[in-house]
């Protein structure tokens, strides 16, 4: 019997329009800017009553944050974006206009438009205002188009409506934010949206439901995912997999408490540095809570990792010591932020912490380069670019000296020179204890994230005054490297699963292999081989739904199982599976011990069936 030929395969999608982000033009910039005050001037041109707040471009668009009496629906929006395209073809002027500060209040007090009035007390001079021809105005540092006939109305689509707080403060006025995009061509912006509709399809959240990954509970609290038995057997494949390639490589396994103390944390500068996004002390009394002596969730494993290695004196010839650990921590991400598996408030980080002596940081900082790129490429993981995320000179958010953060950043330079690697530097990207070199990943819909990351770090050996013996005897200050190829397990599956759309490659898929009976009679056989192939490593099951065969196999492909096998006389006569695979298609009937070795050389090798 042979498997019904699918049309749900993955096909790499087409990248036909570049679809720039604002920050990267200057043109886009100004359309965006200019786009949103139209829709200010559209939106109290239809509801009177509403008052504008702010109105910024952002990356892929721009919005506006409204107090209005009535809230908008998409009838509005679509009434509002009809008023945008009349304001752009009457062809107004967009022209700036310095003024005093007290012209400005008395202008925006003849308006009657209070929040215009908080705007400008923040203000330096020059205020400057942008006009819409002589219709309407708004406070605005620009930049804008020169004339309104510059925006094509059929490259702009308004969004969604979302609430927002004035000034991101709960305690204020609750506004109403229309999101809106704009574009230089409407082929861009046919582009954006196919990419939006791709993007849903690809959603982790819906795709993590629909595969049985993963759930969210309200009683647990957002933020906190729950793993079920696939997703946590994909989690588990995920770091055998790493640990696999870490003891190839000498790091050595630890495992440290979710809690410590505060002391602890400001030892390491995170209570100073980083308390606004931990949990709450723990305290036993009041007393104790005035005096900051308590327990805390951990935000980052490398004070405890710290620890171990200051339980004992270390000579050199103990050094590089790599410590690693799959360490779950904690920050408390405010819930506006908070999106599926890619920002939440507990997750699981590959850290591992190298201390090594001066002589020693620029072969193994290469090491640990070297394993993240390996790790990518068994994740197929290939569009991603090199950063050195260095501090800011005019931030005063860093603990340690100039000398030392020069002494950091230059390793890493040197280090990604000696590699040959393509990478671009971004200032005020760095830990607070120390630069980075970061690793952005641009996903199939060329959105960007932050996967692996290696840092290199003289300022917390120097506050836990590490040291050890060195072969003359005295006494060293060893340097550390904290290290994380995935970033956290977490945000690396929600990546995954986008990028896949949910369709694993066979080595990680939770499960491997379905073999489907054409009827009851045939379940015992099906039962049989799919013991067969557990015992050997494959995560195989056998299905015994009792379903129609076409059933089977469209529950087989919707639930994007790599391998399948259909099971029927013929196969049971000649102990053979009819083999169909997700990434090859048909392949016909396949001796079972064939398949079983096949099988276990795709998984072991990262590769298809």
């Amino acid at each position: 019997m042979s498997i019904a030929e699918s049309d749900d395969s993955q096909e790499p999608l087409e990248k036909k329009v570049h679809l720039p982000k604002t920050s990267e033009s200057e043109a886009l910039k100004r359309i965006r800017h200019t786009a949103s005050h139209i829709m200010a001037m559209a939106v109290q041109k239809l509801f009177p009553k509403a008052q504008v707040t702010i109105g910024p471009w952002i990356e892929n668009g721009f919005y506006y944050d409204f107090d209005s009496p009535e809230p908008f629906t998409e009838k509005d929006l679509k009434a509002i974006q009809k008023e945008m395209a009349k304001i752009i073809k009457r062809k107004l002027p967009v022209i700036r206009e310095e003024v005093s500060r007290e012209e400005a209040q008395q202008r925006i007090e003849k308006i009657g438009e209070s929040y215009k009035l908080e705007i400008l007390e923040g203000l330096q001079e020059p205020i400057t205002l942008y006009h819409l021809g002589d219709q309407w105005w708004d406070l605005c540092a620009g930049p804008h188009v020169e004339n309104t006939s510059e925006i094509d109305p059929n490259a702009i689509e308004l969004e969604s409506v979302a609430g927002a707080y004035w000034r991101g403060d709960e305690t204020k006025a609750q506004l109403q934010r229309i999101y809106g995009t704009a574009w230089e061509t409407p082929e861009q912006l046919a582009e954006y949206k196919r990419r939006k509709e791709e993007a849903l399809r690809r959603d982790h959240r819906r795709l993590g439901k629909e595969l049985g990954l993963f759930i969210f509970s309200d009683l647990v609290g957002p933020g906190l995912p729950l793993w079920t038995p696939k997703g946590t057997l994909l989690r588990s494949t995920l770091e055998d997999f790493l640990k696999q390639e870490q003891i190839k490589r000498g790091y050595l396994g630890v495992t440290t408490p979710h809690i410590g103390r505060v002391d602890l944390f400001k030892t390491s500068g995170h209570w100073q540095k980083y308390k606004e996004d931990m949990f709450p002390m723990m305290a036993e009394d009041t007393e104790a809570q005035e005096k900051e002596q308590g327990f805390v969730l951990k935000p980052m494993n490398c004070p405890f990792h710290i620890q171990i290695y200051k339980s004992e004196l270390r000579s050199y010839r103990e050094l590089p010591m790599r410590l690693a650990e799959f360490g779950t921590v904690y920050r408390y991400e405010q819930s506006g932020e908070l999106g599926g598996l890619t920002r939440v408030r507990g997750f699981t980080v590959d850290d591992s912490h190298l201390f090594v002596t001066p002589e020693q940081l620029e072969d193994e900082f290469i090491k640990v380069v070297d394993l993240i790129l390996s790790v990518f490429r068994s994740l197929q993981l290939k569009n991603f670019k090199a950063r050195l995320s260095f501090r800011d000179p005019n931030s005063d958010k860093y603990i340690g000296s100039d000398d030392v953060w020069d002494k950091s950043e230059a390793a890493i330079r040197r280090a990604v020179e000696t590699l040959g690697m393509n990478y671009f530097e971004g200032i005020g990207e760095a830990a607070f204890y120390g630069p980075k070199l970061d690793f952005i990943f641009q996903d199939a819909l060329d959105r960007e994230w932050q996967l692996g990351t290696v840092q290199v770090d003289y300022n917390l050996p120097e506050r836990f005054d590490l040291e050890y013996v060195a072969e003359d005897g005295s006494r060293q200050r060893p340097v550390m490297i904290h290290r994380a190829p995935f970033g956290s397990l977490e945000r690396l599956v929600g990546i995954l699963i986008e990028e896949y759309a949910g369709d694993f490659p066979l080595w990680l898929a939770p499960v491997q292999f379905r073999l489907l009976p054409v009827s009851q009679d045939f379940l015992p056989f099906a039962q049989e081989i799919a013991l067969k192939l557990r015992s050997v490593g494959v995560r195989a099951e056998a299905d015994a739904s009792n379903e129609r065969l076409g059933k089977l196999i469209r529950n087989a492909e919707k639930d994007k199982i790599p391998v399948m096998a259909v099971v029927g006389a013929k196969e049971v006569e000649s102990n053979c599976l009819n083999i169909r695979t997700r990434a090859q298609g048909e392949l016909g009937a396949i001796p079972v011990e064939d398949v079983m070795t096949r099988m276990q050389q795709a998984i072991s090798n990262y590769s298809n069936f």
